[in-house]
């Protein structure tokens, strides 16, 4: 991956809806040469899709958290496995440290979240779980 691909990747980032035509002017490259390296970046996996990222105006009405898991040994997989049944749960990530698991959770009330992080505490091979309540969001980067 080279600078223009990481341009590409970028201007798609603030909006994926851009045209081939305004990425080329905006990155002053041919279109030929951006649909080349879309085409390019889409089937070896840098591009995944496009998609829609929800403002806070659209959130607004969500509270989330992220709740991290201690889990049991040898016990990820099958918890991972339940934990993709518990709607409520949008994110999973494996961590290094002093915790084993990191949930990005979201729901319509607080009573809601409380019950899903009580369904994910006490799912069988977890050990401990902690989470923080998000309030607001002050920077978000995230492509």
């Amino acid at each position: 991956m080279d600078d223009l691909d990481r341009g590409i990747l970028a201007q798609l980032a603030q909006d994926a809806r851009m045209s081939v035509a305004v990425l080329a002017r905006r990155l002053k490259v041919a279109r030929s040469t951006v649909q080349a390296r879309l085409e390019r970046l889409e089937s070896n996996g840098s591009i995944a899709g496009y998609t829609l990222r929800l403002g806070e105006a659209a959130r607004e009405g969500r509270i989330r958290a992220t709740c991290l898991l201690t889990i049991e040994p040898r016990s990820q997989a099958a918890i991972i496995s339940r934990l993709r049944t518990v709607a409520e749960v949008e994110r999973i990530h494996t961590t290094s440290g002093r915790v084993d698991l990191l949930l990005q959770v979201s729901a319509e009330s607080t009573s809601r979240l409380d019950d899903a992080l009580d369904q994910i505490g006490s799912l069988t091979g977890v050990k401990s779980s902690e989470s923080l309540i998000h309030l607001s969001t002050k920077l978000d980067r995230a492509i």
